[in-house]
């Protein structure tokens, strides 16, 4: 399997599991909690990896029409479960598809903006990518489990 296919997988598993993060909270107010020495809530994780992820691959590779306000995502509060699992599946549906639809030729390709301050290729883009997004996933599973006091979930599977 290529590269790009095995991203992808690596991309729709984990946004599916971003849904389930989401999903395991016992209501929408939990979603906007934050603790102590943490300035974040699971929300505005929630919303900056959209904007991350719509910006660099769906806009920038995909052509997707997209204005970023990413202050905007960590101001944010209050958005409800349900459009939350709405934004995070639409990523699912166009993100993972963008990727696998990248050549080997274009994954080897200068990432159309130096946004790490250096060029790099698009494949090495998107693994900084998929780790910026298990972060933030690893810190929306910490959140989750000290606000609800709920255990680990079964992850989706690739």
């Amino acid at each position: 399997m290529s590269v790009s296919k095995n991203l992808a997988a690596l991309f729709r598993r984990d946004l599916s599991r971003l849904t389930q993060q989401i999903e395991a909270f016992p209501n929408d107010g939990a979603l906007w909690q934050t603790l102590p020495g943490a300035t974040n809530s699971t929300g505005n994780l929630a919303l900056h990896i959209e904007g991350n992820l719509r910006e660099y691959v769906g806009r920038q590779l995909g052509k997707l029409p997209y204005t970023r306000e990413r202050p905007r995502e960590f101001t944010l509060n209050g958005i409800g479960r349900e459009e939350l699992r709405s934004r995070i599946a639409e990523l699912v549906l166009s993100i993972p598809r963008i990727i696998e639809d990248l050549s080997p030729e274009e994954m080897a390709t200068e990432y159309p903006e130096a946004v790490l301050g250096t060029p790099v290729s698009t494949q090495q883009f998107l693994i900084h990518l998929y780790g910026h997004l298990n972060w933030h996933l690893g810190q929306v599973d910490y959140l989750r489990r000290i606000i609800t006091g709920g255990s680990a979930i079964v992850g989706a599977r690739l």
